[in-house]
């Protein structure tokens, strides 16, 4: 097992990572910006390296700065958390390179997953389904409208670099995907400095739907349920839960296909492989993400699992511990992001939080890095919080969340508390009568 590892990340999810780094006796070392020096991982970790300004790309996106810490300190691993470089292949090759341990996977299966094209033909090739569409890149306009006029409108005009929800562009019809394909490889051009976008069948009034996957460097893959993930905002998540309100047909089919995908590729440590469900019921892969996700606490918590510590454990070569038949599912856990942003237009607001309590009691988790009295930086993502709740059933797991959202109180910034309010108490959501786009078509 590793004696001392890097958090390259800030926020919630280093605090989360140090927690478990504290629990299993490493050592952990945690970078920071100079706008991050009151943060509680600085606070908290056993040690602490400013790796630049405020700015991410020359602090957290700094990878020469990054490993000069990882170096300095003697650490023996780096986890990257999630966002920031955390599926930057060309960085994990660095720590390869340099002989450090990159807690996730290796770098050529990141670049495999990380290229959408590519990523499409492994799930072809590993006999997982996909979205009818050009299933890879698009070079021409003639091109384009064929594919489009074979599996009919709308379509999704996506970018190969893209991921997240980012990269995409809607279109409804002939005349307008003629304008909007140039445009489009400009834009992914632009975003991720790569044009090859590629084009897929829009599937409407479909749900989002994830597979969480562990797999060791031995061969062995389990996946740990999946999660429901439609309620979205421009393509951003909001409120997940698991697990989701299918049939356990559905349920079979799609966790064997990402244990199917994971294993066909080679994959080792954390993943979460991405579906779309259409209303009849059919599932296809749309992408695979590399790295620990921001809902993985409600896998946690109806599993009972700690995902950090499995994902050191499998990156210091150990087998995994679990076999499929230990996980089990208990229960019922929802996860509402608590963005310091306006709740109507979404609007960061970045501020002194004067006030803040914490709701708690039984069956509530919190994941935040902020107290009271801190500043939250305009720099960095507008989420300072995660509040999970866990109860037997759906039901009283939603009132549960309910009372939680009525106990969290945050004053100097506006926060999306009154969204996960909305969302809680309407009658699609208690229904589970929802999809992509339901929200945005709600509100």
């Amino acid at each position: 097992m590793f004696k001392r590892v890097l958090v390259a990340n800030r926020g919630e999810i280093a605090l989360r990572i140090i927690r478990t780094l504290k629990e299993m006796g490493i050592e952990s070392v945690v970078v920071y910006s100079e706008a991050d020096v009151d943060s509680l991982p600085v606070k908290l970790a056993d040690r602490a390296i400013c790796v630049g300004p405020p700015d991410p790309q020359a602090s957290y996106l700094n990878m020469q700065n990054i490993l000069s810490a990882a170096e300095i300190a003697g650490c023996d691993a780096i986890h990257p958390g999630y966002g920031f470089l955390a599926e930057n292949a060309n960085f994990a090759e660095l720590c390869e390179d340099l002989g450090i341990k990159f807690i996730g996977p290796s770098s050529r299966v990141i670049r495999l997953m990380g290229d959408k094209t590519a990523a499409i033909k492994a799930a072809v090739d590993a006999g997982v389904p996909t979205i009818p569409g050009s299933g890879g890149p698009v070079e021409s306009l003639e091109e384009v409208l064929s594919v489009a006029d074979e599996v009919g409108y709308p379509v999704l005009l996506k970018a190969a670099a893209g991921g997240g929800g980012r990269g995409m562009r809607l279109v409804t019809s002939r005349e307008e995907l003629s304008k909007s394909f140039e445009a489009a490889r400009r834009e992914a051009e632009a975003g991720f400095g790569d044009p090859t976008v590629y084009i897929e069948k829009c599937i409407v009034g479909a749900r989002h739907i994830e597979v969480q996957v562990l797999a060791d460097e031995h061969g062995n893959v389990v996946h740990l349920g999946e999660r429901e993930c439609s309620v979205q905002r421009r393509h951003q998540k909001l409120l997940e839960e698991a697990p989701a309100v299918i049939d356990e047909d559905l349920r079979r089919r799609i966790c064997e296909d990402a244990k199917k995908l994971a294993k066909s590729v080679g994959y080792a440590n954390a993943g979460t492989v991405e579906f779309l469900v259409d209303r009849e019921g059919n599932h296809y892969f749309i992408e695979m993400n590399t790295r620990i996700q921001v809902e993985h606490p409600v896998t946690e918590m109806v599993t009972g699992l700690d995902i950090v510590r499995l994902q050191l454990e499998v990156a210091s070569g150990e087998k995994l511990s679990i076999r499929q038949e230990d996980v089990s599912f208990k229960g019922w856990a929802i996860e509402m992001r608590v963005n310091a942003e306006d709740p109507k237009t979404f609007a960061p607001s970045p501020g002194t939080l004067r006030r803040l309590i914490l709701p708690g009691g039984p069956g509530v988790r919190v994941d935040t890095a902020v107290y009271q009295g801190y500043t939250i930086p305009p720099y960095y993502d507008s989420m300072i919080a995660k509040l999970v709740v866990y109860a037997d059933t759906r039901e009283m797991a939603i009132e549960r969340a309910k009372r939680a959202v009525e106990e969290f109180v945050v004053e100097g910034v506006k926060t999306t508390l009154p969204l996960h309010s909305f969302v809680l108490r309407h009658k699609d959501f208690v229904s589970a009568d929802i999809s992509v786009g339901w929200l945005e078509s709600t509100m």
